[in-house]
């Protein structure tokens, strides 16, 4: 890990801009006829390669995109959220350019690796491994986004940059998958000491598992699923609350992570998703329609008969994960020396108070999930905690869902994936841990649900209801904050934050950047752009 962030937070010289384009000059601050005869080129190069795989904006700001939050900065990813972006929107132009440079940095190094005379082997497969599963995620999240895109795994002279055509997503997909196998075959099953938070075997097939289920592959899903499962190498951190915190973030649950430390390389986006009395700004925050999602004790959803759910008192007995992640009116924050502070949210209370000032929640919820109570005093609330990728409990969460999809979710396989859980979360109603009385949509949109809930502020969820296909549904029309009881700008006494429109015919896949065709006259745009 700290060799990783060593060269992240120098920025080295051969690394690129945050907004490079496809028809970028190649690397030679260095020249390749004296950098590639160094020993340490290769560690050199792989390190950097880590710094564009992902950081914790593009995570923790994703679920403004979805259902789950909003942002009250609408040039950040809200236009997605709303369907308001257009082809020429800043956050998809850098979105594109971050994903292209990680790539090239990638390619740099499997274009040249064999030129270093006197590599171990092992030492040289390990980081072509580690770079081959660095430029999959990257091409993976791209083709989530934007269907076809252009592939290569070489960098691009720049007058074929220029010219380059979108390659089908599904040779895309096929050539990613072939090279987390091979990456899987050579790299180790685990690190230690400084190594730490590198790609491991295990995290090279939970990426391929993650592509297979967006893909829809269930039986490929259910068996790389099965083998992380079976290998006994990870299992759930005991305290979801605590799984967030900076003191644990190193823990036998974590699979792939974005890794930081403290004074080396820290994150500083506290600020925009925590209270004013914490010195936030809340510009990232929760929306009612996540805090509805959470169930009862006793297994039953909020609108469900029998559920015991009081709308004058709505956030008893619920499913403990939700005052894990959302702060609402009487919920509190840990601080520093064992001391907590407590949050009213409510309608003009100051300092936090819905209204009260712009720099309050206009949802009337606060996140608390990653919130770093350690955080770095001389550095505007910035933070060493880890941000996570792909964590076991998301390895079980589609192991049920490629079960449920296949009509194979049985008490077994519930016991093994869903009931830990909720055992994990603090259920102990048998009631909400034993297998549900339910059969086919019904215990597909129970699996859902339990991954909305789980893995919410964690980045996946507009992923989820894109190859779900039920955008259209749930990011059309208002969405809402918390209950006032008020009549205007409110629909049942639910503030209005804001409208937005899901048009399935486009939106499904993000436009192709005109800057980039403007560019690049190969480039196709996607449908209804």
């Amino acid at each position: 890990m700290k060799k990783i962030i060593y060269f992240i937070a120098a920025g080295l010289a051969m690394s690129l801009s945050s907004c490079v384009s496809l028809d970028t000059p190649p690397m030679d601050s260095d020249t390749d006829l004296t950098f590639w005869t160094k020993p340490s080129a290769a560690e050199q190069t792989v390190n950097s390669c880590y710094q564009y795989m992902e950081d914790a904006g593009t995570v923790l700001y994703a679920d403004a995109a979805s259902d789950n939050a909003y942002c009250k900065v609408q040039n950040i990813i809200q236009a997605i959220g709303n369907g308001s972006y257009s082809t020429g929107d800043s956050y998809i132009k850098s979105y594109w350019d971050n994903r292209y440079t990680g790539i090239k940095l990638c390619n740099r190094l499997t274009d040249n690796i064999d030129k270093i005379v006197g590599m171990e082997e092992g030492l040289r497969n390990r980081c072509i491994g580690e770079a081959k599963c660095i430029r999959a995620y990257h091409y993976f999240q791209l083709v989530s986004r934007f269907g076809d895109v252009p592939y290569f795994t070489s960098v691009l002279p720049i007058a074929d940059a220029g010219t380059i055509a979108r390659t089908p997503k599904a040779e895309v997909i096929k050539n990613i998958l072939q090279e987390l196998d091979e990456a899987a075959a050579v790299l180790p099953a685990s690190y230690s000491g400084d190594d730490q938070g590198r790609f491991t075997k295990w995290a090279a097939i939970a990426l391929k598992a993650r592509i297979q289920l967006y893909e829809g592959n269930w039986a490929e899903v259910e068996t790389l699923t099965n083998d992380i499962i079976n290998s006994g190498a990870f299992k759930l951190f005991g305290s979801y609350e605590g799984l967030f915190e900076s003191v644990n973030k190193r823990n036998q649950e974590v699979i792939l992570d974005v890794e930081y430390a403290p004074m080396l390389r820290e994150q500083s986006l506290q600020y925009n998703f925590i209270p004013p009395t914490l010195g936030g700004y809340a510009q990232l925050v929760p929306l009612q329609e996540l805090v509805d999602s959470y169930i009862m004790l006793n297994g039953k959803s909020i609108s469900e008969s029998g559920s015991g759910f009081d709308s004058g008192n709505e956030f008893a007995d619920r499913d403990p994960r939700l005052a894990a992640t959302i702060c609402y009116t009487g919920n509190s924050y840990n601080l520093a020396g064992g001391k907590t502070q407590t949050i009213d949210c409510s309608r003009n209370a100051s300092p936090d108070g819905l209204g009260f000032s712009s720099n309050c929640s206009p949802s009337g919820y606060y996140f608390k999930k990653y919130w770093d109570k350690d955080f770095n005093t001389n550095n505007n609330l910035a933070s060493g905690m880890n941000i996570y990728l792909i964590r076991y409990a998301d390895v079980l969460l589609m192991n049920a869902e490629a079960a449920a999809e296949q009509g194979k979710l049985t008490n077994a396989v519930w016991s093994k994936t869903i009931r830990p859980i909720r055992e994990r979360a603090g259920f102990t109603e048998a009631s909400a841990l034993d297998f549900p009385s339910a059969s086919g949509s019904e215990l597909i949109n129970i699996v859902r649900n339990e991954r909305r809930c789980e893995l919410a502020f964690e980045g996946l969820r507009m992923g989820d209801i894109y190859r779900w296909k039920t955008a259209e549904k749930v990011l059309s029309g208002w969405c809402h904050g918390a209950w006032t009881g008020e009549t205007v700008n409110a629909d049942n006494g639910y503030i209005q934050v804001e409208r937005r429109q899901f048009d399935a015919s486009r939106h499904y896949l993000w436009a192709i950047p005109q800057q980039e065709r403007d560019l690049n006259s190969a480039l196709t745009q996607n449908p209804n752009w």
